[in-house]
């Protein structure tokens, strides 16, 4: 190597402007090409998918919130016609029970005209049919009380009249 590096000083001085041209020529700037508009419209597919998922979810979102205010309606509704049905059930049971309270009964009876009999008709013998006894019928004098007689008043409130003589 001893033997080229005397050639290789020779041969430098007239290199080293040709070198010095070619590291000015490569460190010099360049314009770099800008980037492809493809990078920007690949943007927009992604941009225009998130836009319909939100939409979507807003417009679902405000479905099931209409869906359910429209069940509580309906379930107000139906609780309202529910108390109604009850309250018509209850006055229709008391009703039920005035008309069948034993005194109603037994009031409507004697207007219509019967009477209880004041002694059975005898006895009825099962194996012929025939009735043992004189029967008698019921009369219209032997009507029930149905109404309580009213109360007396105590002879204690109703005291003897004192007169006053004047002096």
């Amino acid at each position: 190597m001893s033997s080229s590096a005397p050639q290789l000083r020779s041969h430098l001085p007239r290199t080293a402007p040709q070198l010095a041209q070619a590291a000015v020529r490569r460190a010099r700037l360049t314009l770099v090409p800008r980037p492809v508009v493809r990078s920007s419209a690949a943007k927009v597919p992604f941009v225009m998918l998130l836009s319909v998922v939100l939409l979507g979810g807003v417009i679902g979102l405000l479905l099931f919130n209409t869906s359910m205010q429209q069940a509580s309606f309906r379930a107000s509704a139906l609780q309202a016609q529910a108390n109604d049905l009850s309250a018509r059930q209850e006055a229709l049971e008391m009703s039920l029970q005035e008309l069948r309270d034993p005194q109603r009964v037994a009031t409507r009876a004697q207007r219509m005209g019967m009477v209880i009999p004041t002694a059975p008709a005898g006895m009825l013998d099962l194996d012929s049919g025939r009735v043992l006894g004189d029967p008698t019928p019921a009369s219209e004098g032997h009507r029930l009380p149905l109404a309580d007689p009213p109360p007396t008043r105590p002879s204690v409130l109703d005291p003897a009249p004192t007169t006053a003589r004047g002096r």
